[in-house]
């Protein structure tokens, strides 16, 4: 028996680890469609005598900066809202970072403005209400208990586990001059797209990560008509009480052809921004796996055909139109922000296909409704076990958790909420903390006081 070389396994391995979901013919009508003119251009924005071929924008080394510097310091973040801290050390931390951020946007503001001049002979004639209308006063030093925090490793918890993490490094700029594009994508169908890169951030935010990435918000779904919407609904399978807490949980997050390719969710598509996260797949990769699998004539007519797919394990897969190669999990990210065709024909497939939307609805409720989540709350001496549904009764409380769990992943303090009501109020089972289920709902309220919607039934 001849022995495999180490090399040959690992072409075996990665040839098994690596499926093709494009075959030749596949391939030659994707790089066909894609290569007919008027398919794809890329121009400056119209309005860019107005405002400036050069604009400031955040930097992503900046904003990344921040997001490590916060996680670093342990205090809370959300995309919504910057991040500021509670202690004296914090607010004198956050006043140096602060006059910085201003006289970085004042200065790439002055290298925009020249640029503007220098190419049109003439400064822009709308200014950028974000940046300093006057010089900044200089931030100096930083304080040096904060140059002295960015030199050290910081720890942080991983699920228990502490873990050791390089030291955060001086701060970069946090703005600069860009040129932002335009991007035009033609459909055979007759639907038109059009996307902007170098998207507009705040001059704080900390979840910027691709400056080629762009964003449509889309149709909100509280803008479709309710018939239409409920015929969707019906159509996923999903009872009334269910579709009242995910559209007042999904009114926070677009609509059904919204897509996002700019943050830290790498590749963002729908109603509640399914993501495929790092690794190319994620929540984004289960629900086209959902809808590959529910109906595969429709996947293949709303993305196959265009180059994109998903592998049985719910990896994102997309085709290089240019040169016929298959890009799997990271490398399919990449090419999805890369390329706005690709990116175009998710916003295409929301805005034109009522089987994908619907496998959204699905692919939500399944992942996201937290009806039978398990929850063990952990105490000695105890053994309280149980599901969500067994004490939140509400469409309020389960909107407030599901909210949570879309954007976090977790029901934050849940735990520690329900281990202290069972110390304080001797709860001996899970059916006894829905008599204090508003208490709950109050401790884990997150981006919105479900409490106060008057749609949503509310605790007792």
């Amino acid at each position: 028996m001849m022995l495999i070389t180490s090399m040959a396994l690992g072409a075996v391995l990665a040839a098994i680890q690596t499926p093709t979901m494009f075959n030749e013919s596949d391939r030659n009508a994707v790089i066909d469609y894609w290569r007919q003119p008027g398919r794809y251009t890329t121009a400056p924005p119209k309005d860019f005598r107005a405002k400036g071929l050069w604009q400031v924008r955040l930097t992503v080394n900046g904003s990344t900066w921040l997001w490590n510097f916060n996680k670093a310091r342990g205090v809370s973040m959300k995309p919504t809202t910057d991040t500021t801290g509670t202690t004296e050390r914090d607010k004198i931390w956050d006043a140096w970072i602060d006059a910085k951020v201003a006289y970085d946007r004042w200065t790439a503001g002055q290298v925009a403005l020249n640029a503007n001049t220098l190419v049109s002979g003439t400064p822009p004639t709308i200014a950028d209400a974000a940046l300093p209308s006057e010089e900044p006063k200089f931030p100096g030093p930083m304080p040096a208990d904060l140059l002295q925090f960015i030199q050290q490793p910081y720890i942080t918890t991983v699920n228990g586990t502490p873990l050791t993490n390089p030291p955060i490094g001086d701060p970069p700029s946090f703005a600069e001059a860009v040129v932002p594009m335009e991007h035009r994508i033609k459909f055979d169908d007759g639907t038109e797209l059009v996307y902007q890169d170098n998207a507009k951030m705040r001059a704080k935010y900390a979840y910027y990560r691709f400056d080629r990435g762009v964003i449509s918000a889309g149709t909100p779904v509280k803008s479709i008509p309710a018939k239409e919407l409920d015929n969707l609904i019906k159509k996923a399978g999903i009872t009334e009480s269910e579709s009242k807490v995910m559209k007042a949980v999904s009114i926070l997050e677009g609509g059904f052809d919204s897509v996002n390719t700019y943050d830290t969710g790498y590749v963002s598509v729908g109603f509640i921004q399914f993501a495929s996260l790092k690794e190319g797949a994620g929540s984004l990769g289960k629900m086209l796996l959902e809808y590959k699998q529910s109906d595969p004539s429709g996947f293949r007519n709303d993305f196959q055909r265009f180059g994109i797919d998903v592998t049985p394990m719910g990896v994102l897969s997309a085709l290089n139109w240019e040169t016929g190669t298959e890009c799997l999990g990271p490398d399919a990210n990449r090419r999805i922000i890369l390329d706005k065709r690709l990116i175009a024909v998710f916003q295409r497939a929301g805005q034109t296909s009522v089987a994908f939307n619907a496998a959204q609805i699905r692919t939500a409720k399944n992942q996201y409704y937290p009806v039978d989540d398990a929850v063990d709350i952990g105490l000695a001496g105890f053994n309280l076990v149980g599901r969500v549904g067994d004490f939140i009764k509400s469409e309020a409380g389960m909107a407030t958790l599901m909210d949570r769990k879309v954007n976090t992943g977790t029901f934050g303090p849940l735990t520690t909420t329900l281990q202290k009501i069972a110390l304080e109020k001797s709860v001996k089972s899970f059916a006894e903390f829905a008599k204090f289920e508003r208490q709950i709902v109050e401790a884990l309220k997150y981006r919105k006081d479900y409490l106060a919607d008057k749609t949503l039934t509310q605790p007792k």
